[in-house]
């Protein structure tokens, strides 16, 4: 426990909307170690955003509202129960002392995260006079020495993000967020609006800047190749919860739920010719109308009764923090087990 940066338990957070309950996150559970990468991944409308949005309390309360879970921090919940509401965040001005300092984050879309009437060397300055006790002008140098270590030259220090590339205003966004030296970086799909040498480039000065101020990452992702390349630990999210979470080499190596292996078998491999490409069959479940069972059950080739009417409880696997959650692995099922080459009977 020592070295444990950010744990999350049994998170829920639900959208209370006119059209109705929006069950976001159900039961969720992370960990992170202090000088880790974790990569976070799953399909579009899993929750790995809103995973990211309650680290940083930056889920507007309402229509959200928190029903159960902790965020720990350090030694930190961020979450407190009130009489009044139940469960909540800690006051905006307890999450301001921790949001850019501590913790920060790389938003999706470099092209809407800039202020388009600032320079970017006023908006790098600003997080850090915001949370640094020294004078304007030194908070300018430091801002124009962040520029330099993503790699943009001082001389465009005072121009605006429209005069900046795609690639160049996410290493603003990057510069931004490290200005503070913050313990964990969030980065929510960093190279999505990027072309393919950009997004390399950017994942590589990633990985420098890691490794010289130390910092521990959570990055969110649907490519299995960024994972590769840049992650410790991966965690498969899927209906608002972790389904399967391990080191790199048990996910990449032993992954065993259903759902894992089918988005590996989705991945074109060029050794094997197929006249179609794998895929999952059906569509995520509404989070209005989840599953009262395995919230992939209804997708599930290996699905038996049991698993359409009770949710799997977490599994413990061969392996240092190696888990999974399905029905095959507690032993009720006819089916023993699922690897990527098949079914073990």
């Amino acid at each position: 426990m020592e070295n444990k940066l950010l744990e999350i338990k049994d998170l829920e957070i639900k959208f209370h909307t006119d059209d109705g309950v929006v069950h976001a996150l159900n039961g969720l559970d992370l960990s992170l170690d202090a000088g880790e990468t974790l990569g976070l991944v799953g399909e579009t409308g899993a929750g790995k955003t809103t995973t990211a949005l309650a680290i940083m309390g930056l889920i507007d309360c309402p229509p959200g509202r928190f029903h159960a879970g902790e965020i720990n921090y350090k030694d930190q919940n961020l979450l407190k129960v009130t009489e009044e509401q139940g469960l909540v965040k800690i006051t905006e001005d307890e999450y301001r002392a921790i949001r850019g300092k501590e913790i920060s984050m790389i938003f999706q879309d470099p092209m809407t995260a800039l202020n388009p009437v600032m320079t970017v060397v006023d908006q790098i300055a600003e997080v850090i006079e915001n949370h640094q006790n020294i004078s304007a002008k030194e908070a300018e140098e430091r801002a124009i020495e962040m520029l330099k270590i993503v790699r943009i030259p001082a001389e465009r220090a005072n121009e605006y993000p429209h005069q900046f590339s795609g690639g160049m205003k996410q290493r603003v966004v990057i510069a931004i967020a490290l200005a503070c030296n913050p313990n964990l970086l969030i980065a929510d799909e960093p190279t999505t609006a990027l072309d393919v040498t950009i997004q390399a480039q950017v994942l590589e000065m990633m990985k420098d800047l890691r490794r010289e101020f130390n910092t521990s990452m959570i990055m969110i992702t649907h490519d299995f190749g960024i994972v590769a390349e840049i992650c410790d630990k991966v965690a498969i999210m899927y209906a608002g919860g972790i389904i399967e979470s391990g080191t790199l080499k048990d996910i990449f190596k032993s992954a065993r739920h259903p759902y894992t292996i089918g988005l590996f078998e989705a991945i074109p491999n060029l050794e094997k010719e197929t006249e179609f490409l794998y895929q999952i069959d059906g569509l995520m479940p509404d989070p209005m109308e989840l599953p009262q069972g395995c919230p992939f059950a209804p997708r599930c080739a290996y699905a038996e009764e049991l698993c359409h009417e009770q949710k799997p409880e977490k599994i413990n696997l061969p392996g240092e923090a190696h888990f999974v959650r399905c029905h095959i692995y507690n032993g009720t099922l006819k089916t023993k087990e699922v690897r990527r080459d098949g079914i073990s009977q």
